[in-house]
């Protein structure tokens, strides 16, 4: 390595938020600019670990200590091409991606992590910057046509690797502008849109169509689907998981994918009838995870009256627990910008919803009931016991469900093209990516069911390859972690 000594040197140092103040103000991005040299410094605390385990913990299989060790010499530009070899778009990643290779960085042992997706968004950018990022169509076709259902992560990556191996790629996107849920369900406080479409202009010019408000069975024909000699289905895991207790049918009860793909149509400048507002309002976001955060950080910058948030288990431990040893992903206590942005922590644990009071059709409050957990010695299975006395009312305004995603909604094209679902709901496959018709492909979190961007990514890369090998008897594109075709 560059700096053998790197790691003992250098504390881990992060992006420095932006005043709570100014950003809530605003849908720009939360974090302020990481000055280079410092970025170099942190390259440097990238050990000579032997076994690299990052490498195990990325689903890209991003090699991560070469590039550190390049950044941290300065040369910028190999980094990219070794960065870009097995990530398509590390601009995404590196701003959205929980970032599982840090959990399983050697050095964080016993030390805070190397801060991997922190260099891997400078390197893009850096790259963006020097105009090294520019389209470069494949040399030659080879008469295959390939539609890609879905434009999200995994959408995208499948369309990106099949252009690049020459075929000619339509992706089809049900909404008006591509990008799936990196559009529509992440806030621009944490992706700029801006960020999509510079992406999104190079595979234009790569030679990808893309083909918006082009929903599959309704205003497409499945029928038409017929004239590619494959289909990747890239459609998400975008049925939502429901809560369906006394009073869910009032007004004023909304999934999180009704509210936040709103804002994110009013940051484009668009204009969105009987709009979902929080301002003024008393908000609870039912459900603790990343769409739940992203509820709260929206609330707030509506202006919202107050705003807490709903978690069925209990609160996480503030460190690795036991059972979850390194280089495992842990189930830790993680505070998000956007909980620190809610005046007080919103978050509330062990909280079971029981139901939701309303007058005159429109919730005004919700109960719920305080809850622990207790195993079975002898099957294991947890059991969820309420505790007595412990009921409470909530004032509510608007209530946001932020449950998760069960599973791929099927009265579409998998229903229109007859696409086994497996017992939980997803889209099912054998080892090659391959659906029960023959010509059709799936990735994602349809496939997989729901799950992080840097796993979309890899699926997308992943199935892309098993539909050049169907198409063309044999395939040059890299399989995980492999170095990605030679003109990189």
């Amino acid at each position: 390595m560059g700096k053998p000594t790197g790691f003992k040197e250098y504390k881990r140092k992060t992006p420095v938020e932006r005043p709570v103040e100014e950003r809530i103000a605003d849908f720009e991005e939360v974090y302020e600019p990481f000055p280079e040299d410092k970025l170099q410094r942190q390259a440097a605390r990238c050990m000579d670990c032997g076994i690299p385990f990052c490498h195990i913990g990325c689903p890209l299989g991003n090699i991560i200590p070469e590039w550190n060790d390049l950044v941290y010499k300065n040369q910028w530009r190999k980094a990219w091409e070794i960065l870009s070899a097995t990530n398509n778009f590390p601009e995404f990643t590196g701003r959205i991606c929980p970032a599982p290779c840090e959990e399983a960085c050697v050095l964080g042992i016993n030390e805070p992590a190397v801060t991997i997706e922190n260099i891997e968004k400078a390197i893009i950018e850096h790259a963006f910057k020097e105009g090294w990022v520019v389209p470069e169509p494949p040399e030659s076709r080879t008469g295959k046509t390939v539609a890609i259902i879905g434009s999200g992560p995994a959408g995208l990556a499948a369309a990106d690797q099949l252009n690049r191996a020459g075929h000619t790629v339509t992706v089809f996107e049900r909404a008006d502008r591509i990008g799936g849920l990196l559009r529509y369900g992440i806030p621009d406080f944490k992706l700029e849109k801006s960020i999509i479409d510079r992406r999104l202009e190079i595979m234009a010019e790569e030679g990808i169509d893309f083909r918006t408000n082009a929903a599959i069975g309704t205003v497409v024909s499945t029928s038409e689907l017929k004239e590619f000699d494959a289909v990747v289905l890239c459609c998400g895991a975008t049925e939502g998981r429901d809560l369906p207790i006394l009073g869910r049918d009032l007004e004023g009860i909304h999934f999180a994918m009704e509210f936040l793909p709103q804002q994110n149509k009013l940051v484009a400048g668009d204009q969105v009838e009987e709009k979902i507002s929080a301002k003024d309002k008393n908000v609870i976001v039912i459900g603790g995870g990343d769409t739940g955060s992203d509820c709260v950080g929206t609330a707030v910058r509506q202006g919202c009256k107050s705003v807490v948030n709903f978690e069925l288990f209990p609160q996480p431990p503030l460190y690795r627990p036991s059972h979850q040893p390194w280089p495992y992903w842990p189930m830790k206590m993680r505070t998000s910008s956007s909980h620190r942005e809610a005046g007080q922590d919103p978050r509330n644990y062990a909280l079971l919803t029981k139901a939701f009071r309303g007058q005159v059709g429109h919730v005004v409050g919700v109960t719920t009931v305080n809850v622990e957990f207790t195993r079975e010695r002898q099957t294991g299975n947890s059991n969820i016991d309420e505790i007595p006395g412990t009921e409470k009312e909530w004032k509510a305004d608007l209530v946001l469900i932020a449950l998760g995603f069960v599973g791929p909604e099927r009265n579409n094209v998998i229903r229109g093209l007859g696409v086994e679902l497996d017992e939980r709901g997803i889209i099912k496959t054998g080892v090659n990516y391959q659906t029960n018709v023959e010509n059709v492909f799936a990735a994602g979190d349809c496939r997989r069911g729901q799950s992080l961007i840097v796993w979309a990514i890899s699926e997308g890369r992943e199935a892309a390859r098993c539909v050049d090998l169907y198409l063309m008897g044999e395939t040059e594109l890299p399989t995980k972690g492999d170095a990605d075709l030679p003109r990189r």
